[in-house]
């Protein structure tokens, strides 16, 4: 694979909760698998997601937690899906259209994950698969949030008592008995061609029981993509800003390539590594001057400049302005 596989922050915030909760040293584990270390202002912004999951595994069997991803998942609500997402669930008149939605903007949530629909009698099931994964080891605790959340988008449209009838895995899982106690009418499958939840088709025509005013529907821009490197780069580097983002060595490790590959990738798109990083701290950092009323030497921090001078004149190099002209223009007259 190309890219790196990258999934939401969100989906690490769970995880990260639980771990601290219990008084584990959440902070040092985090780094070790090189993840982002504070999380709760980017749930939007995207992390490793393989790291993701040895990070979940590695705190599970530390901490002797059972069935790790489905604690997690349990926190997760409609809410925690992306904003492109839940306004296009939102927008869909029927579930029907509403799961052809999610099928094909999953990506927006994890890069790699693939969903379609699978007509099977009287049911539907609701299908997904992390491509590129398969035979690795504990992808039921990704597995987990892909189910509940398609659960939740379910219940947009049915209520929100409703469980399926079966939950597959294409993990070789089995739950736990607390697990299964929280899901007492639904049959658990284990090491499934995909993963999948049924919905009964009879309920494909309902309408949605949001009671909000219908959105405008959303552009139909191309979604994130992890099958490219220069692509994962640009949605990778903006989680690592304030706290040092990795050396290309590093990313070089994460992606899974030579240094000397990533090197000749980026050169062939006309890039260096340090452009890439320049690109993602102006990004960042003009989204705050123009949306915010953030001091100017907290954006350079959060930005990764432990000098204001040397942010600013990182900023006038690409924009030609200062940070504070950036802002003055930007301001209604």
């Amino acid at each position: 694979m190309s890219g790196i596989p990258l999934t939401r922050c969100q989906f690490l915030i769970p995880f990260a909760d639980i771990h601290n909760e219990i008084g584990a040293p959440t902070t040092a584990l985090l780094t070790k698998f090189r993840l982002p270390t504070s999380l709760e202002e980017k749930a939007d912004h995207y992390a490793p997601m393989l790291s993701m999951i040895q990070f979940a595994e590695a705190a599970q069997r530390s901490q002797g937690l059972t069935d790790f991803g489905f604690l997690a998942s349990q926190r997760l609500q409609f809410c925690h899906l992306s904003e492109k997402l839940r306004s296009l669930i939102t927008y869909s008149p029927t579930l029907f259209i509403a799961l052809q939605q999610l099928c094909k903007w999953a990506p927006f949530e994890d890069t790699i994950l693939q969903m379609w629909l699978e007509h099977h009698g009287d049911h539907i099931r609701i299908c997904s698969k992390l491509a590129g994964t398969e035979g690795l080891r504990h992808l039921e605790h990704s597995q987990w949030l892909q189910h509940v959340l398609s659960t939740h988008i379910v219940r947009q449209f049915v209520g929100p008592g409703w469980m399926p009838a079966t939950i597959a895995f294409e993990a070789r899982y089995r739950p736990s008995r607390e697990t299964k106690a929280s899901w007492p009418h639904t049959q658990f499958l284990s090491a499934q061609d995909a993963s999948w939840i049924d919905v009964p088709a009879s309920l494909l025509s309902l309408p949605n029981l949001t009671n909000e005013p219908l959105p405008n529907p959303p552009e139909d821009e191309p979604g994130p993509s992890g099958n490219n490197i220069i692509n994962s780069l640009k949605l990778l580097l903006p989680s690592y800003l304030d706290g040092g983002p990795p050396t290309i060595v590093e990313m070089a490790e994460m992606a899974g390539m030579s240094l000397r590959s990533l090197q000749r990738k980026l050169a062939g798109a006309g890039l260096t590594y340090s452009d890439m990083l320049d690109c993602a701290r102006f990004e960042h950092a003009s989204k705050l001057l123009r949306g915010t009323e953030a001091k100017i030497i907290d954006i350079a921090l959060s930005s990764g400049y432990a000098d204001p001078s040397h942010f600013a004149r990182a900023f006038r190099r690409i924009s030609g302005v200062t940070p504070r002209e950036f802002r003055d223009t930007g301001r209604p007259r």
